[in-house]
């Protein structure tokens, strides 16, 4: 069995992402394709990393995080990576949960709001 090789444009098509996003993914050493002559190919490890990458933003873990948190499997193995995974989504979840607060009480204010708003047009 062959392992799967997408293209720059194949990769950009099934992650929809822009090229330059991919470039600057590349950049910052998050990818690193192969390379043949100025053809970039990117393998399973490339398209795994890309899930976990844009999975880590949907989250809003930073690029920086996601480079650590993808180095230390790199350099230390699984285990050590999901401990710090772990550590990583505690700290994010009590952020999206104050942030989820917070509109939760946006929205109540607005609605308040606009109701005031309908009893002065009556």
């Amino acid at each position: 069995m062959t392992a799967e090789r997408l293209s720059f444009k194949e990769m950009c098509a099934r992650f929809d992402v822009t090229p330059r996003t991919l470039r600057y993914y590349e950049y910052i050493e998050l990818l690193s394709p192969e390379k043949e002559g100025r053809t970039r190919f990117y393998g399973t490890r490339e398209t795994a990393r890309m899930t976990l990458i844009l999975r880590g933003r949907r989250w809003g873990f930073s690029l920086e995080e996601i480079r650590q948190w993808l180095l230390i499997y790199e350099e230390k193995g699984t285990a050590p990576q999901y401990r710090e995974f772990v550590r990583l989504a505690d700290r994010q979840i009590e952020v999206l949960d104050a942030e989820l607060a917070t509109l939760q009480n946006t929205v109540k204010d607005l609605k308040k709001a606009r109701a005031d708003v309908l009893k002065s047009l009556d």
